[in-house]
């Protein structure tokens, strides 16, 4: 087996943090350590210069040390989870699910935050003049230039960011159930697609759908999540955490949804009703009353309907079901 596409990308290199973990025929699969905790990518060799790669990372943060290995186009899917990368302006700017990238991975080294604490996701990447050649050898019916595609979405190797599409969703929803006994083929078959509907897209009409923020503004983001999260015991207002971080209520509304994914109110409520619900089954002895004052509920039936309304039952009936487990 010819092990092309994955000599190029190791002489690249992927990084000291990234190693080999496992190996057999045209899949290889890699593991991404950091102290917040690790991701697994496992790649497949598609065709010369071609490969998918199915991307599961459970960490706060990581640091990307890839250097370009001649990439020519370069194509990222957000299955679950959220990932934040910066720009070469120092913008940043994040993937949810649904979301899909393309860029050339000019500027893909550096620190990359993952605000959920995960992310689940495909990429499949192009290499320069071998990935072209396979197609025109394999699908000669393809009529597709990978250049032209990247010139059209990455001018001045900038990455192109593409809120949910229906169609492309449907693709990449098949990938991740793809059939074991026709992996590859199914594969070629599905990039083959995807590359026509990548064709049909007017950047134009979707240049605009993310929006980017100064680093600064998403670093107290991040203090205010801190903060938050170091206080499941009191709800703050956004009037609160505005003059604690100097930053005007829209901003922080705005640019709290945007790292994290939902309106602040809504993150302190399901963080608090999350951490409850470990309460709930790490300690059996604590009764439901104290978890919501430890939580800042002194009404037990206003927690029990908050608890309902994000985990899907009542505390004690959640705790009843997972002592049955």
């Amino acid at each position: 087996m010819s092990r092309d596409i994955f000599d190029t990308l190791d002489k690249a290199g992927f990084g000291s943090n990234v190693h080999e973990i496992a190996s057999e025929g045209n899949c290889r699969v890699l593991r991404l350590e950091d102290r917040s905790g690790e991701g697994f990518m496992t790649m497949y060799r598609v065709f010369d210069g071609i490969y998918l790669m199915y991307n599961d990372f459970h960490m706060k943060h990581c640091v990307s040390e890839y250097q370009n290995a001649d990439t020519v186009l370069c194509i990222d899917h957000c299955r679950e989870g959220r990932i934040e990368h910066e720009n070469s302006l120092g913008e940043r700017y994040y993937m949810e699910a649904g979301d899909l990238r393309i860029d050339k991975r000019v500027h893909h080294a550096g620190r990359v935050e993952l605000p959920l604490s995960h992310y689940h996701g495909i990429t499949i990447g192009f290499m320069q003049g071998a990935a072209q050649e396979s197609l025109r050898h394999e699908m000669p019916f393809l009529s597709v230039d990978l250049d032209m595609l990247g010139k059209k979405f990455c001018p001045e190797n900038k990455e192109f960011l593409l809120r949910t599409n229906e169609q492309l969703n449907v693709v990449f929803s098949q990938l991740y159930h793809t059939p074991e006994s026709m992996r590859l083929d199914f594969f070629r078959v599905k990039i083959a697609e995807l590359l026509l509907l990548l064709s049909a897209v007017d950047t134009a009409a979707n240049s605009e759908q993310r929006q980017y923020f100064p680093a600064s503004q998403t670093s107290k983001i991040k203090e205010i999540h801190s903060l938050i999260t170091s206080r499941p015991d009191k709800t703050f207002t956004v009037e609160e955490l505005s003059e604690i971080s100097g930053m005007p209520p829209a901003s922080l509304r705005k640019v709290f949804k945007a790292v994290y994914g939902t309106p602040v109110y809504q993150y302190i409520k399901s963080y608090k009703m999350k951490t409850a619900a470990e309460m709930l089954i790490s300690d059996r002895r604590v009764n439901i009353a104290d978890i919501a004052q430890r939580l800042g509920y002194d009404n037990a039936s206003k927690f029990s309907a908050a608890f309902r309304d994000v985990m899907g039952a009542t505390p004690q009936n959640y705790r009843n079901r997972q002592e049955d487990i």
